[in-house]
């Protein structure tokens, strides 16, 4: 099992964890995952302009008319 406080795989800072979803058999499931890393100094750097929240988890548009 996870422990409760996720770390970047490069430097091994802390990092947010964020939700993220998927589609399993026609639903829609949440997996919690690793933000991004914020050390300026980590290979993995995100950068100030991202966010952790990017997916919005809206439905895909439908299509036609």
């Amino acid at each position: 099992m996870d422990s409760d406080e996720r770390v970047c795989p490069v430097c091994g800072q802390p990092v947010e964890t964020v939700v993220r979803r998927h589609k399993t058999l026609g639903v829609w499931v949440p997996v919690w995952t690793s933000g991004p890393c914020h050390n300026p100094e980590c290979a993995a750097y995100a950068g100030q302009g991202a966010r952790s929240g990017e997916d919005h988890g809206g439905a895909p548009a439908a299509k036609g008319s």
